[in-house]
């Protein structure tokens, strides 16, 4: 994907006037009343697709059970809770290919990229609608996010996180790149110009740090596992800031890495805007991440960004990312509440 700081002295590219009236026309920004809380979810993003999702060892539905777990302990009033639009093709062609879009209809290539072989046999008008569907509800979330962050300071994707998708390749459950679609509409809808992408995933987001090669208006800090996923070393060359972390590392230690790791990021780039990436496969048990993180430690680790962002009066914008056990719903939602108990957001309205 070109840059739009790439374009030549003459003025913007046609590619970049293309894109620019596609996020202009794009009806994702919905206007948020104060009586909403920047939370954004809908019942869509969950996804029960004839049982084949349990072969996948992401939990489906935990999006829902996050939602669940706050509202019925008194948390968060569903009327609250903001509901995205879906992602239109147009949308996605901000930074899709129209080619990687095209192969989205052939039920093996997206198989392939959810990892779950039994999809390819499956019409895919149904994994569209099944599988699909939820995904580009997920996206409207992130990109509505960036919005609500500007206008409020903080806002909470409970989904998205797609961050081994990039504009011509998805992969590891990652079907369309959110991250990069969520940033380019900043770019041209928020007037921000520096966005700083901590991804705390225990996997290295390899589709948005291909997506912002060499793009100076996006830092990138990514601290992940670098033992397992996707080994993508032609990627890691832009990632801004990397902290590669083994097999095994325990709470204490990576607490003391992402404090080590804010404090340099703190003194190299002043962004606008922060996407938080927020993986709980850094879980102690997780099948795929292969650390040793306590649950209290990821609450920890939430606060610390949160913090960091809230101290510097920078805007951020939380996604849930990764996650393969079926705890993970319940440590995000501990997270979200012990966020709110510090005082880093407000899970009431503007109204109250």
């Amino acid at each position: 994907m070109s840059s739009p700081s790439a374009s030549s002295a003459s003025g913007p590219s046609p590619a970049d006037l293309l894109r620019h009236n596609r996020i202009l026309s794009s009806k994702l920004y919905l206007d948020v009343p104060p009586s909403k809380v920047p939370v954004i979810y809908s019942v869509a993003y969950d996804i029960a697709f004839l049982g084949i999702e349990k072969l996948h060892p992401f939990d489906s539905a935990k999006w829902g059970r996050i939602c669940k777990f706050l509202t019925k302990e008194g948390h968060l009033e569903k009327n609250r809770v903001v509901e995205p639009l879906e992602a239109s093709k147009e949308d996605l062609l901000v930074v899709h290919t129209q080619s990687y879009l095209n192969s989205l209809k052939t039920s093996f290539r997206v198989a392939t990229i959810m990892e779950v072989p039994p999809v390819s046999l499956i019409p895919n008008w149904l994994v569209q609608q099944k599988l699909l569907f939820p995904f580009r509800k997920q996206v409207g979330g992130s990109i509505l996010s960036a919005k609500l962050a500007l206008e409020r300071g903080w806002a909470i994707n409970v989904g998205g996180g797609f961050h081994h998708c990039s504009a011509e390749e998805g992969g590891g459950f990652c079907a369309y790149a959110d991250i990069s679609l969520c940033i380019q509409f900043a770019f041209d809808r928020l007037n921000i110009s520096r966005v700083m992408i901590i991804d705390l995933d225990a996997h290295q987001g390899n589709g948005h740090e291909k997506d912002f090669a060499d793009d100076g208006r996006v830092y990138i800090l990514d601290m992940y596992n670098a033992g397992i996923y996707p080994f993508d070393h032609a990627a890691k060359r832009y990632i801004d800031q990397k902290v590669e972390l083994v097999s095994g590392t325990k709470t204490d230690d990576y607490l003391d890495q992402l404090d080590q790791a804010l404090e340099v990021a703190q003194t190299r780039f002043q962004p606008q805007l922060i996407v938080y990436n927020a993986g709980t496969d850094i879980l102690d048990g997780d099948p795929l991440g292969r650390l040793e993180i306590s649950p209290e430690g990821v609450v920890n680790r939430d606060e610390k960004v949160f913090r960091f962002a809230v101290d510097q009066n920078i805007p951020l914008l939380m996604l849930t990312s990764g996650g393969y056990m079926k705890s993970s719903a319940r440590v995000i939602a501990d997270s979200i509440i012990n966020l709110s108990q510090k005082e880093l957001i407000q899970l009431s309205s503007q109204l109250d």
